[in-house]
């Protein structure tokens, strides 16, 4: 596919088929994005987002293909990126074991514990968890090859801030989640939300959250108010502010690291 970007037109919600490399293809729905893989038998999907994003791709495919959609990955049960499954009808679903019994009404048919992989037609998916307390406690990362692209989800993106909001949730076990990603070999970076990267900016994202986490342990070992601790990380930020969603979440991120290291 010569086109880097297949846009729907019409649309409020825009919504788009773009090309990754290869036979990998990643969908858009708003901010949120799907990973495609095209195979000589079936298509394999990473997320199907919501019911109106399903009908869409399922309408569009044929842009790419006109092999149907059969196997369905979930990288974690969230519903902003995990309903709309069943418009797809009967397909092999898999989901980490932690997963909910159903997901949006889908019954996962394949769960597993730390890892996983499976070869549809010339493509081989490895799923890998990611462990608990980060972002979700069931996400798993996929990489498909021989494309070699790696596809994780709200855990890390290129280039882009992580909010650290989720209920419940550890920075520092985010952390470790992304580590556990970066530890796998994969040349492409796509991930549930903002742009495609490189493994280089995975590596790069961990050592953004980790700077961020020693600076504010450095911060409140030296006494310093949460106000003051944010603004010396701030100032020195020449290398992130041109990152998405810097202006949302940096200071809110560093606010909820300052509370989670107060509370250990």
């Amino acid at each position: 596919m010569s086109a880097q970007s297949l846009s729907a037109q019409g649309l409020s919600r825009q919504r788009e088929i773009s090309h990754v490399t290869g036979d990998v293809y990643r969908m858009r729905d708003g901010g949120h994005y799907s990973l495609i893989t095209v195979t000589q038998k079936g298509v394999v999907l990473v997320d199907p987002l919501n019911t109106r994003a399903a009908q869409w791709l399922k309408a569009n495919l044929s842009q790419i293909t006109d092999q149907p959609i059969t196997h369905i990955i979930y990288s974690h049960s969230h519903l902003d990126h995990a309903s709309g499954g069943r418009v797809f009808g009967e397909t092999k679903t898999y989901a980490h074991e932690k997963a909910p019994k159903t997901i949006d009404g889908v019954t996962p048919l394949v769960r597993f514990e730390n890892d996983h992989t499976f070869n549809v037609g010339q493509k081989q998916f490895e799923l890998d968890y990611l462990g608990a307390g980060g972002h979700g406690e069931d996400s798993i990362s996929v990489i498909v090859r021989p494309e070699n692209v790696g596809f994780v989800v709200d855990v890390a993106a290129p280039k882009r801030i992580p909010s650290l909001s989720e209920p419940g949730q550890s920075a520092i076990a985010q952390l470790n989640q992304v580590k556990h990603f970066t530890s796998k070999s994969f040349t492409h970076f796509a991930a549930g939300h903002g742009r495609i990267g490189t493994h280089a900016d995975a590596v790069e994202w961990v050592t953004y959250l980790e700077s961020s986490i020693d600076a504010v342990r450095t911060g409140l070992n030296q006494g310093k108010s949460d106000r003051q601790i944010i603004s010396d990380i701030m100032q020195k930020d020449a290398d992130y502010r041109t990152w998405q969603q810097y202006g949302p979440w940096r200071a809110s991120s560093l606010r909820i690291i300052i509370k989670e290291l107060k509370n250990q």
